[in-house]
């Protein structure tokens, strides 16, 4: 095994309270692909910051080869004192390195280097810091969330970028399959300490669960253990008092392990409230156009969605996903075109700018709204500091200034803010950006068991896949016209009809060549027809649907069995008033049912017929 060429023995560092870094170690190889994960909170960036000589522990020793050279990419980077876009990227580069090296980082990353930074768009200027951490090609290059405000085009090449590299990475991300790609090696940071496992982040989840599940074990273990030191205490022979003694001190110090011992962070649970029933028909777009300056965006684009319908928007910044769903939704008119909205629309929204957030505002405020220290969450009135605790906020916390939270619990704020309010229709822009992956997995379940209707535009490629039934995708991605398609399932599903598009393109086209026999056509190549399939989520629920159309039918015959007694209502009227309730949602809950499968069935006799 190869040296290390960056090492960090027993960091500690504290801001008061809980040390956030607690004796952690971190070993960084010639070449190694490590990927830092772990909570909202936990140290990863902090960690990083010590990494690239940027911040100085409490304790511990640090070592970096003296040759080696480091780059670190921050969450925000800063842009002062440059005039150019390309100024910016070449102040990254040492004597000797090769500035041709910038030239080719900004063209692969869509920019041209006379770019003002101080105009540049969130996606642009993430760009621009990695062509200016990139461009030297460093012995240990530093990452931190390299993948925000990036669209698919560009996250699919900064991976193959990095996996060409020969320095060493380590890199912070929330993207699931960016990191599975990249890695090599995981490192976990929990509670202060790092572990670490010789394997990419694909299995990461399954490992940490071992190791929570080894935990609990340990601790119930040692629970067991001070009981029985505590009965023999009580009821043992006592006549040797020295033993006694040094075993009383043994139960002292197993209590006090035991007491001190910090389990793992709470997971996030909430749930999301529930709004009115809105209409079968959501939104209806007939031929709808947009364009900013002459250049189309979005152009005679139709579509039906309907309650229960997740859609996903993938495509490159700037091919028009926000500008699609604001008319989509009624927020922008379009330019040709109608949009029909549903009935009963109950809209929450979480925009990609967070601009609901006002840095001066208290976390209370903003939950409340300003109006005392409760609200209402499905119905039932909950003080503000519990419901923080919900989403992993301390009840101290309550009076702080949003400006001192971090990204990943801004994120959280809004999403605990969303979640409170009633909603039959879900506006999710970019909703995965500083999410950490177990706030990731309660989005993802909340999402996949919402009753009313999804609109989500994302570059996470695995959540995009976990979640939605639909996938909105330019017809031509690498240049963008304004026509957009419609296929069925997620992102993966998306990339495999386009494959079996293209191929059968291609195979038409060979064909086409051979046959000296045919007329001439006229050189016009028609764009190529998505082939339409069920996607997972749909044949799940054409599987599943008759099974619980059938418990629900039993449901409705039982309940009308007990209200045929016609002594119940005299004897209790409360209990008859709720069956009835609890038969009106049954026999509504059947029709949904009955509804979803009959639709999914014509659709599955469409696609094979």
């Amino acid at each position: 095994m190869a040296p290390p060429i960056l090492k960090l023995d027993h960091i500690s560092l504290s801001f008061g309270g809980t040390p956030l870094l607690d004796e952690a170690d971190l070993q960084v190889g010639p070449g190694d692909r490590i990927c830092l994960v772990g909570r909202n909170g936990s140290g990863k960036s902090t960690l990083l910051k010590i990494a690239a000589g940027l911040v100085e522990p409490q304790s511990g020793d640090i070592f970096r080869h003296p040759s080696a050279t480091v780059r670190y990419l921050p969450q925000a980077p800063d842009f002062g004192g440059h005039e150019s876009v390309r100024a910016y990227a070449e102040a990254g580069l040492a004597p000797g390195d090769e500035a041709h090296r910038v030239s080719y980082l900004l063209e692969h990353l869509g920019l041209d280097g006379t770019e003002d930074p101080a105009r540049l768009s969130g996606g642009e200027a993430r760009r621009a810091a990695l062509a200016r951490v990139m461009a030297p090609d460093p012995d240990i290059l530093l990452l931190d969330e390299p993948t925000n405000h990036l669209d698919l085009p560009a996250i699919e090449w900064l991976e193959e970028e990095i996996r060409r590299m020969k320095g060493a990475v380590l890199v912070i991300s929330h993207d699931r399959r960016f990191l599975a790609r990249v890695s090599r090696a995981t490192v976990w940071l929990d509670r202060g300490k790092a572990r670490r496992i010789e394997k990419d982040f694909s299995h990461f989840e399954a490992w940490r669960d071992e190791v929570l599940e080894a935990e609990a074990e340990e601790q119930h273990k040692l629970g067991r253990q001070i009981e029985r030191e505590e009965h023999w205490l009580r009821y043992g022979v006592t006549a040797r008092r020295k033993r006694n003694v040094r075993r009383l001190g043994q139960l002292q110090a197993l209590r006090k392990s035991h007491r001190e011992h910090d389990g793992p962070q709470g997971r996030v649970a909430a749930t999301l409230s529930k709004g009115r029933e809105s209409g079968k028909l959501v939104i209806e777009a007939e031929g709808i156009s947009k364009r900013f300056g002459g250049q189309a965006v979005v152009d005679d684009f139709s579509i039906r969605i309907h309650r229960g319908d997740c859609i996903g928007l993938v495509g490159p910044n700037g091919a028009g996903k926000t500008t699609l769903i604001k008319m989509l939704t009624g927020e922008l008119p379009p330019d040709e075109g109608l949009v029909r909205l549903g009935t009963n629309l109950e809209i929450a929204r979480l925009d990609q700018q967070r601009a609901a957030l006002d840095p001066d505002e208290t976390l209370s405020h903003f939950l409340t709204d300003g109006r005392g220290d409760t609200l209402i969450v499905n119905g039932a009135q909950k003080h503000v500091t519990g419901y923080m605790k919900e989403f992993l906020f301390a009840p101290e916390q309550a009076g702080t200034p949003i400006r001192n939270l971090s990204g990943g619990e801004k994120a959280r704020l809004i999403l605990a803010r969303i979640l409170a309010r009633p909603s039959n229709l879900l506006i999710l822009d970019e909703p995965t950006n500083d999410l950490d992956i177990e706030t990731l997995d309660l989005l993802e379940e909340i999402v996949t068991n919402y009753s009313g209707t999804v609109l989500l535009v994302s570059h996470d490629r695995d959540f995009l896949d976990r979640t939605v039934s639909t996938t909105l995708a330019p017809a031509t991605p690498t240049a963008p016209n304004g026509h957009w398609i419609a296929y069925a399932g997620g992102y993966s599903d998306m990339r495999a009809q386009r494959r079996d598009a293209e191929n059968s393109d291609r195979r038409a086209a060979g064909k086409a060549s051979k046959d000296t026999g045919t007329k001439k056509t006229d050189g016009v190549r028609k764009p190529a027809q998505a082939v339409r399939k069920l996607s997972y989520k749909q044949k799940y629920a054409l599987e599943t649907l008759p099974e619980r159309m059938e418990a629900a039918t039993a449901t409705i015959k039982d309940i009308e069995a007990r209200m045929a007694d016609p002594a119940l209502f005299a004897r209790d009227p409360e209990r008859f008033s709720s069956l009835a309730t609890r038969l009106a949602e049954q026999k509504t809950a059947l029709e949904a049912m009955e509804s979803e499968w009959l639709e999914l069935e014509m659709l599955r006799e469409e696609i094979e017929g």
